[in-house]
């Protein structure tokens, strides 16, 4: 088998590979198109893919933005899966683009590739570990302590802890006089 093409067509770039890992099934509302301003609002709270950043967090609030937008004959998983990829910069980006093209068909495949790339295991692990081993500090206020406990059960959502369990460790991590004041 010969290849006729050409020596300038041999040495084009090629043009395929290009796809989304994103698939946006096809929009049947007529002239729809994602408004300027939401487009802004996503990106003003962008996630980066830092250590420190919490996956979770950014879902809720991208989940808060995008539940603002209702249009009639577009489902609001589409309107999410195409905004989604405006809410990410940096090491969140590059992980999008590496993923395989047409990879990601539904708005819970992509929550769940994002949140076990940027909460794997061993973070959940480790955070369920900051919750069991909590200690009130020395300088810590009882309403403090609250807090910064509270903040750690969030930082974990699926923590798995019951109630009961999430107030008994709480309890036992108190100072002397503030279990006693309870």
């Amino acid at each position: 088998m010969a290849d006729n093409r050409t020596m300038a067509e041999l040495l084009q770039a090629p043009t395929e590979g290009y796809e989304d890992a994103i698939i946006i099934l096809e929009i049947t509302a007529n002239n729809f198109e994602l408004k300027h301003g939401v487009i802004n609002l996503v990106q003003n709270k962008q996630f980066f893919g830092h250590d420190k950043e919490e996956p979770h967090v950014h879902i809720r609030y991208f989940n808060k933005i995008t539940s603002t937008m209702r249009v009639p004959n577009v489902p609001s998983s589409s309107i999410k899966l195409m905004l989604f990829p405006f809410s990410l910069e940096g090491a969140s980006r590059i992980w999008l683009e590496k993923e395989p093209p047409r990879s990601i068909q539904t708005w819970n495949d992509l929550v769940s590739k994002f949140i076990n790339q940027f909460f794997p295991l061993s973070k959940m692990i480790n955070l369920r570990n900051e919750i069991t081993r909590f200690q009130q500090r020395f300088d810590e206020s009882f309403y403090e302590a609250w807090e910064h406990f509270n903040d750690l059960l969030r930082a974990c959502s699926h923590h798995g802890f019951s109630e009961l369990h999430q107030l008994d460790t709480f309890y036992k991590a108190l100072n002397v006089n503030d279990q006693d004041s309870l």
